[in-house]
């Protein structure tokens, strides 16, 4: 009987250390949103979107589309009504507090929506205000104005990039890491048709955010990858792809387009 308990007190001991090892290697400074695991993330620290999170658009002017788009995630408006958007085939639930649409995986939510929907977008639209200041606000850049504002061609680093003019991305840029970036363009961002944000080395959409004063443009079936946080409109071209989320402070533009929130 003793030879059995000291067994039994080895490997309950042995197991408390492999339990306490597994929790060391795990531990860092970020949650990842994908099934709870943690990881160490290069560059400056993201940028909080509160509730905001949760939509793939969300516009205080409205969302116009040209059929037909692809949605995943849920729209929002406020606060215009809506009726600001159009375009989508619309479909009130029985509940008044959202209504759906073939193009959206998703729910699609409106100011003149039922309780407590009305509130929920205000609270959203707190939440893009002051992500938008916390991105504009982080100091220390790692580069300031690369390429005269045009980085086509260019290798990124995770990292906070300002730019005090407008921004261009004529052809395909990448970025390399696992980390997260934060663009800070004091004017507009113009990605030209048929370019692509290529991630490469761990980078994910979900730790890239484009704070834009001016308008976003997205030329006709190109690709960005990360969440836009436009002070202005946002205009996505013919088949436009985002992996990633359009908060606009005006109107939001669509035409046949890709957005997935990551």
């Amino acid at each position: 009987m003793n030879k059995i308990r000291i067994t039994y007190l080895l490997l309950a001991a042995i197991l408390g250390v492999f339990s306490i090892l597994g929790g060391c290697a795990s531990s860092s400074d970020d949650d990842d949103d994908d099934g709870g695991i943690v990881e160490t993330l290069l560059g400056p620290a993201p940028v909080s979107l509160g509730t905001a999170g949760n939509f793939a658009i969300f516009s205080k002017a409205g969302v116009t589309n040209v059929p037909t788009s692809a949605i995943t995630g849920d729209i929002g408006v406020s606060p215009a009504t809506e009726a600001a958007i159009t375009g989508f085939t619309l479909v009130r639930d029985v509940s008044d507090t959202f209504s759906t649409t073939v193009e959206v995986i998703g729910k699609v939510y409106a100011s003149d929506q039922a309780v407590p929907t009305p509130d929920t977008l205000i609270t959203a639209i707190a939440d893009i205000g002051t992500a938008y200041d916390d991105a504009a606000g982080r100091t220390t850049p790692d580069g300031i104005d690369l390429g005269a504002g045009d980085i086509g061609g260019m290798t990124l680093e995770p990292g906070l990039y300002k730019w005090a003019t407008p921004l261009a991305i004529p052809t395909d840029v990448t970025l390399s890491g696992k980390g997260v970036w934060i663009f800070q363009v004091d004017g507009t961002l113009t990605v030209d048709a048929t370019v692509k944000v290529v991630l490469i080395n761990g980078a994910q959409a979900k730790n890239i955010y484009w704070q834009v004063s001016g308008a976003v443009t997205l030329g006709a079936t190109s690709e960005l990858k990360g969440t836009i946080l436009g002070f202005t409109g946002i205009t996505l071209g013919t088949g436009a792809t985002l992996n990633g989320r359009a908060l606009a402070q005006t109107a939001v533009t669509l035409d046949q387009n890709t957005i997935t929130r990551p």
